[in-house]
């Protein structure tokens, strides 16, 4: 039946495949490069860090490097032509993105708006300068990180939470529109993993996994062709369910189980 199908074409041989990750220098765009890498993907990287980038490249062999910085439209729309032009362009994987826990007594609009240009606006750029290639060669895929953060309102949140949103809706939309031209997305939904912007939290993280891990789930999904790709599944399964509870109870929920 068409409901039991997978949701974009399952991606299950890598050999020869151009990825281009972006916000690859460390965390779980530095894991799935190379978890991509060993499965015979043709790996492109880019972040703004130029030396990270070159680690990556100097100890994989045949990987390439574009220095970026997701905040620059033009340095975006040239990068996209350089992929495109030296390895096409198969799968393209928007892994940047900003934390700083924020709530309401410590409001910053220049940390608001900071998180708005690196999670959501950077996606836009993006997509301004891929689409139109996709599209027209009618194929290829989009996978854009967002967060179990983005489901509901959480404490600590303020600034990055509803910027994932945006992303859940984005992506949602975004299929809508692509997935009749052979061109698939996929929305990855980690939990808490280990990475740079989660080191500096001072509350618990349950079921904290590592950014490996984080990458392998991610090659698990594409390989069955799913839309939303979320981790670990023991901790989102929870979130997913306190997202469809009235109000009133998760605010309730949430305040008895975080003291916050």
């Amino acid at each position: 039946m068409p409901f039991l199908k997978p949701m974009n074409p399952p991606i299950t041989d890598w050999h020869g495949r151009s990825v281009w990750l972006i916000g690859a220098s460390s965390g779980i765009g530095l894991a799935t490069a190379q978890a991509l890498h060993g499965a015979g993907a043709r790996v492109v990287v880019s972040a703004r860090k130029a030396e990270l980038l070159q680690q990556f490249v100097d100890t994989h062999p045949g990987a390439q490097a574009v220095v970026m910085d997701v905040a620059d439209t033009a340095a975006i729309a040239q990068a996209a032509q350089y992929v495109q032009t030296q390895q096409g362009l198969d799968v393209v994987v928007y892994c940047a993105g900003y934390y700083q826990a924020m709530r309401a007594s410590d409001y910053a609009l220049s940390e608001m708006l900071r998180h708005q240009d690196v999670n959501y606006a950077g996606v836009l750029r993006v997509l301004d300068a891929v689409l139109p290639v996709l599209l027209a060669q009618g194929r290829g895929h989009i996978s854009l990180i967002a967060s179990v953060a983005g489901f509901r309102g959480l404490p600590q949140s303020l600034a990055y939470g509803p910027t994932k949103a945006a992303l859940i809706n984005l992506a949602e939309a975004l299929y809508y529109d692509v997935s009749p031209h052979s061109v698939g997305v996929s929305l990855v939904m980690p939990g808490f993993v280990a990475t740079p912007l989660t080191a500096h939290n001072t509350f618990p993280m349950p079921a904290l996994i590592s950014p490996d891990q984080a990458a392998q789930e991610m090659l698990r999904g594409w390989r069955k062709g799913e839309f939303q790709i979320h981790f670990p599944k023991r901790f989102t399964r929870l979130l997913q369910l306190l997202r469809v509870l009235p109000y009133r109870w998760y605010f309730a929920i949430l305040r008895r189980s975080t003291g916050m």
